[in-house]
């Protein structure tokens, strides 16, 4: 508990550490609640008496005084006047969401930004904001699954290479260097041909090359470890070779480990990023930072789309290198002795 607490003391003294972790967490946590922010559904409508919330429950253009039992659109001229004639409705702070076509736009898009839209739209006349808001989620959300389950993976196999050594160590040593040398864009054109990628599909096709990362440092570790005193005089008491690897050996490995965590997180938001902006990753029906880099390239007219998208991406990135080097730091034992 007193490592921990100098360890948390020590990330806290790096000033540039610590207030990129507060940013990212504040910029993370708003994005999670990016329904009640940017949505083109009210929050609360009060109509004919009952309190209604659209954003948990739909319903239908009939029950607001429409003529199809479609889903209600609530930008529709006539749905506002019924709404309002018979109570009142609570709209978000954006009143767009990711995927709502701004069919009233008074210029041809992507139009600039105004009052309406903070960040102008895009070329289909979505708002900016709210793909911004909604992507960041879904970047850093991908990202995080992908970096927990890929390093998770990673360390397994490099335990394992490590602590048995040997046949085991060289023939996996061998079929890590053949996969690693696989093209990957190759077999990422080709599964994007032939299938439509979703996010958990696309969060597969990623983690099939993503794991050997932090295998190569574990496998390191555990090599050195192995031979220890502690790690033999286990073996004489008879403790099994998993409880060694997994209680004994493991927790010094993974200090080395954990400093390239927020790096790798990093890397797996680029790699989303790039695949989408290839027209390789998530179809249109979700929102994309990589597809407003697409559109910020071929539309230079509309400069607000390449410096917004330049500024979240950028700014992600750099408050996780931050984040990283901060934490590198904490286990950096001549820093700590410092």
């Amino acid at each position: 508990m007193v490592q921990l607490k100098n360890k948390i003391r020590t990330f806290c003294r790096n000033r540039r550490a610590f207030y990129a972790l507060v940013l990212f967490l504040i910029v993370f946590i708003v994005s999670l609640f990016s329904e009640f922010i940017a949505n083109d559904k009210p929050l609360i409508v009060k109509y004919k008496g009952v309190y209604l919330f659209p954003v948990f429950t739909e319903y239908s253009d009939a029950f607001f005084g429409g003529d199809f039992p479609t889903p209600a659109n609530y930008t529709d001229p006539l749905i506002i006047k019924n709404i309002n004639a018979n109570g009142w409705m609570i709209k978000p702070l954006i009143p767009f969401s990711y995927n709502t076509v701004d069919y009233y736009l008074e210029t041809a898009t992507p139009s600039a930004p105004d009052k309406k839209h903070w960040l102008g739209t895009d070329e289909e006349g979505r708002d900016v904001v709210a793909r911004l808001l909604y992507g960041i989620r879904l970047s850093v959300v991908f990202a995080f699954l992908l970096t927990v389950i890929s390093s998770a993976i990673g360390i397994f196999i490099g335990a394992v290479q490590g602590y048995f050594g040997g046949k085991t160590d060289i023939v996996m040593q061998r079929f890590i260097e053949i996969w690693d040398s696989l093209p990957q864009l190759f077999i990422l054109i080709i599964i994007a041909s032939v299938f439509l990628p979703t996010f958990l599909g696309l969060l597969l096709i990623l983690l099939l090359f993503s794991w050997t990362g932090l295998t190569g440092m574990v496998r390191a570790e555990f090599l050195r470890l192995r031979n220890f005193e502690f790690v033999k005089a286990a073996k004489v008491l008879g403790v099994s070779n998993f409880r060694i690897m997994f209680r004994h050996i493991l927790p010094n490995a993974l200090v080395t480990s954990v400093t390239f965590i927020p790096f790798i997180m990093a890397e797996s938001i680029t790699a989303l990023s790039a695949l989408d902006f290839l027209g390789l990753g998530l179809s249109v029906d979700y929102p994309s930072l990589g597809d407003l880099v697409r559109q910020g390239k071929d539309n230079l007219q509309a400069p607000w789309i390449g410096i917004s998208i330049f500024v979240v991406l950028s700014g992600l990135l750099s408050m996780l290198i931050f984040i990283g080097e901060g934490v590198r730091d904490v286990f950096d034992t001549r820093k700590a002795e410092r």
